[in-house]
This record gives structure tokens, sequence and C-alpha cells, in this order.
């Protein structure tokens, strides 16, 4: 089962490393076209009896019952378990108008238990520059469950204290994205490199006419473009269906420490060296007897330790890589011994502490 992960990762990362042609849309976001966070702070209501038993939900209740004329008298708490002070929060897609819909996320600040069933009253959502944006109600989907028993049993399955509605606020206000602004556009791309970049400046001056586009660094690409909006979108339309070829990932070797996948790169090399790997197990084993005297001994029942120690060496492991040994090799020579991933992790450390590992080493 290893020798095939090893293999499946390394072939989708040959495979994926290889250079070829992409569209610029999959590849590039033009620059200012983006979308913004949105928060806000509310109230849910109609829950059953899984509500917060904090003082500042029921001054939100306090404060809302005011606002409709209600006016409850000094010192009377309102002792409901129905409403949950909650935060609230979505992105507003870049060129959204007033009126269109967006799905947003509720989430409880106090202690309570599940939202489920709970319906968000009016909430409006606030940018970081403090003006309303959008406006958020509705009832809410919650995919966790928490339940339980009066002897203090209790499941929980998911998080039931989050919850999301769509299409849950209404947009009310428009982010000027400045698409329309200049006689130019950057795109930038989604992986800065530097050949990426220059494939990207050659391919829309071929097309378009030299001096039409310039790479500024690595990762932006000025074009110029018309001024007028109309023929901005379907200069952009034509962009970003162009096919560049992109350039080669760097060598880099990614390690997951917690499930000892390992994705090695198509252009890892190393240089001349030979390693060993061997395996140690030491199994230490507790074991409690009871010592019981006979009848006639006049003595007492007593327990006692018996522990247990096995040692068990692996049989020791060479690698030997001869100069510029690729991807391939390596891959083939762990799994030729039945390697585990944690004995591949190790080799590559020793690789990468020599010097000998011509690659990035990225343990997550």
């Amino acid at each position: 089962m290893h020798r095939l992960i090893f293999t499946l990762f390394a072939c989708s990362m040959v495979w994926s490393s290889c250079s070829y042609a992409e569209r610029i849309k999959d590849i590039a976001n033009v620059g200012g076209v983006r979308s913004n966070h949105l928060v806000g702070y509310g109230l849910v209501v109609g829950l059953n009896g899984s509500g917060d038993k904090t003082p500042f939900a029921e001054q939100s209740l306090l404060s809302m019952l005011n606002k409709f004329g209600i006016k409850v008298p000094d010192g009377v708490s309102t002792n409901t378990k129905n409403v949950a002070a909650v935060a609230v929060h979505s992105e507003l897609p870049a060129f959204a108008k007033s009126g269109q819909k967006i799905d947003i996320t509720v989430s409880s600040l106090g202690n309570a238990k599940s939202l489920r069933g709970g319906t968000l009253l009016m909430t409006p959502l606030k940018g970081v520059d403090g003006n309303v944006y959008a406006l958020a109600q509705g009832n809410l989907v919650v995919g966790g469950l928490d339940a339980s028993g009066a002897d203090g049993s209790r499941i929980t399955i998911n998080v039931p204290s989050v919850g999301r509605i769509p299409n849950g606020a209404m947009v009310e206000k428009t982010v000027n994205t400045g698409f329309d602004l200049g006689n130019s556009i950057r795109l930038n791309l989604k992986n800065a490199d530097f050949t990426t970049a220059t494939n990207l400046m050659n391919t829309i001056n071929e097309q378009l006419g030299e001096g039409t586009a310039k790479a500024l660094d690595g990762e932006t690409v000025e074009v110029l473009a018309p001024r007028m909006a109309n023929q901005r979108v379907a200069f952009l339309s034509m962009i970003e269906n162009m096919e560049v070829v992109t350039g080669d990932a760097p060598a880099r070797i990614i390690v997951n420490s917690r499930t000892g996948t390992v994705v090695i790169g198509q252009h890892v090399t190393v240089n001349p060296a030979a390693v060993t790997h061997g395996s140690l197990t030491v199994k230490i084993s507790e074991d409690t007897q009871v010592s019981q005297p006979n009848a006639l001994g006049g003595g007492n029942t007593a327990l006692t330790a018996n522990s247990g120690v096995d040692v068990q060496q692996g049989s020791g492991r060479m690698f030997n890589f001869p100069k510029g040994v690729s991807l391939d090799d390596i891959v083939q020579a762990v799994n030729k011994v039945g390697a585990a991933p944690g004995d591949l992790v190790a080799i590559l450390e020793a690789l990468k502490q020599s010097g000998a590992l011509k690659a990035e080493l990225m343990i997550i």
C-alpha cells in the first residue's frame, strides 16, 4: 500500500510540473477586481432553549425591544433561552450590484449550544471602512447537532453553533473597483514566477502588437487597454482566453508529518550519496499479578508488577544515489525495499542535512 501511495503522488507531480499552455484566466487575476469582506453583529431568535446565557445577549435583546417601543423595567431580567448573539460575515463579490443576494455565515458569540432552527433578524453588514454594504436576514441552515440527556450524557455532531443562510443578505451598496479607470490594466499571477510573467507578456505582444504588455515584476504584467468600459470588457474577454506556457515549478518536496504523505516534484535531484537506514523497536509491557497466600499461611493478598521489555532490531537498508538521480530513481529505490512513509521522510531529511538533496524540503 505504501508503495502505491509513493508512486501515485510522484506521477501526479511529474504530470503537474511539466510546462504546458494554460489560459490566462486560470493563472492570473485582474488588478482591483476582487471580493471584499463584510461583518456584522446580530441576534438569532426562535431557538429551542439552546440560546445564550450571557449578559451581552440579554443587553442586545433589550436594546432591540426598546427600538420597537417596548420598555422592560429596570432590574427585570428577560431570562430567555431562545436568543443568541451572533457574528455574521460574508464576502461581497466584485461588481455586485444593489439588489443582488449573497450567502452569509452565522457564528455564535456566546455559550449557545446550538443555532439549529433559529432565525437571524435584520443585521447590517459593514466593510472595513464602516459603511453598510448589505443587509442580512433569514432562517439558518445548521449542519451540526447537539443533544444531551438528564444523566449528563451528551453527543455533538459537527459544529452546531455555526450556520449558513444561502442568499441570506441583499447588497445595498456597490464597491467601486476602478476597473474602468486609466488606460491600462494589470494582470497579477496567482503564483509569482518570472518565466511565466515573461511568457505572458510575450504572448500578448505577439497577438496584439509589440509594446501592448510589459512585465513589471515576477507577478504583475501591465497591459494597455481601451478606456471605454464596454470595449475594455471585450478586450479582457479576448485576453483571458489566450493560452500561455507556464514556467516549471521549483524543485520541492512536501512532507505531511501527520499523515506521512510525501509529494516530490519533478526536478528533484541529489548529488552522489549513500544512506543507511534501519529501525529499532522497543516494546515495554506492564502486567499486574495477584499474589495470594495459602489458607494457613496467615499472609495478606498483594499485587506485584511484572514488566517485560522486548527489543527488535530491523534490518538495515542501504540506499546508494548516484549523481543526478531523478525523482523516479528515488521512488523506485524506496519502494523496492518496501519502506514505510516514515522511512522515506528520514532518508530525505538525511539527504537535506548532508547537502546532497537539491530541492526545497517542506514539512507541514
